[in-house]
């Protein structure tokens, strides 16, 4: 009989607020680290800086390099009314789909004052839906350099400390090795590294390989839709450059293992390799949406964290545990209940898992 499809609600799953993470840890690699092995669903509890002796000579490790941009912003209509926003791409300088909160009152043409001082004024341009806008910013300038001015970091909305926190957050709610700016959220796997930590698996002859993708404003929408194959992802751009296919495909000649550093780093190698395994340099958009039952061309280990129940990163993980089949959403379920009686901490700033 032929099983029937997942539902979004196969994903669920109960936790004690207390246990989402509200601030980094105070060493990136002093985070608790769970092993969870796919053949037999057995788990180890470790700390993240034991990563060397679970990687040996030859690994890959894929990074993605992408960096947060001051993204959240606020700003005021002529009355006085708060709205805030959130800078989704760039369109052309000084054009920007943004998405907006309590702007429903809003019409095409008005102009509003953001909150922070720097000159730039906001102009609605045209209403895409479900709070996303066409804007202009005057005088137009590249959008980054504008943000800088009047934005600050977007963290996810579990996260609610005050913003007295917000130059440690745009420290932290960043990787060591970010160089490329785009992101709206950081690739959050990525957080638990350390330089010394990576040199140190250099050392080892564990090799590193950087790929991109910016994380969209996606990440932070639910999945709406019970029937998995109704859902839509929203694109997010990415580059493999040459000098990554390279490693990978050495990697892959050699028999070392590719490591995938985070669910973008996934998403990269998945979209990018060839049916043969095989890979070149390529970028583009990729909407690929990663469930069970799936099929894994690129990764072997992945480096995750704990993520919201019935998001799309839950769903690519329960797809990793086992791959052309369902029963890995019992096996992460199962995971996440014994992190949580460990009082592991869950989401962007909380502990990480490796999945063998």
């Amino acid at each position: 009989m032929p099983q029937e499809p997942l539902k979004t609600s196969n994903f669920d799953y109960k936790l004690d607020e207390s246990l989402i993470a509200q601030s980094p840890c105070q060493q990136r690699d002093r985070s608790r680290l769970m092993v969870l092995h796919r053949s037999s669903g057995r788990r180890e509890h470790l700390v993240f800086v034991d990563l060397p002796q679970l990687l040996g000579r030859g690994d890959l490790l894929v990074l993605n390099d992408t960096k947060v941009i001051p993204a959240r912003f606020t700003c005021r209509r002529s009355t006085g009314g708060k709205i805030e926003g959130l800078f989704c791409r760039e369109v052309a300088t000084g054009r920007w789909e943004v998405l907006l909160k309590n702007a429903g009152r809003c019409k095409v043409g008005q102009s509003l004052e953001f909150d922070k001082p720097g000159g730039f004024v906001l102009s609605l341009r045209e209403s895409l839906g479900q709070g996303r806008w066409l804007v202009s910013v005057s005088p137009p300038q590249p959008a980054e350099a504008v943000l800088r001015s009047v934005g600050s970091t977007p963290l996810p909305p579990y996260i609610r400390h005050g913003v007295a926190e917000e130059e440690s957050d745009r420290l932290r709610y960043q990787t060591v090795y970010a160089s490329r700016p785009g992101a709206v959220a950081a690739p959050t796997a990525g957080l638990h590294f350390t330089e010394s930590l990576l040199e140190g698996l250099k050392q080892d002859g564990v090799r590193t390989a950087r790929v991109t993708l910016h994380v969209g404003t996606g990440t932070f929408l639910p999945v709406t839709v019970e029937d998995l194959r109704l859902h839509k992802m929203h694109p997010e751009w990415f580059e493999l450059p040459a000098e990554a296919a390279a490693e990978l495909n050495a990697a892959r000649r050699e028999g070392g293992r590719i490591i995938a550093v985070g669910t973008t780093s996934v998403r990269v190698l998945e979209t990018a390799a060839a049916r043969s395994g095989l890979f070149e340099q390529t970028c583009g958009w990729t909407d690929l949406f990663i469930h069970p039952p799936a099929d894994f061309r690129a990764v072997d280990a992945l480096i995750t964290n704990f993520h919201l129940p019935r998001s799309t990163l839950l769903m690519l993980v329960a797809a990793f545990c086992r791959p052309g089949g369902s029963d890995g959403v019992r096996m992460i379920l199962d995971a996440y209940a014994e992190a949580a009686a460990m009082r592991y901490r869950f989401y962007s700033y909380g502990d990480a898992m490796l999945i063998l």
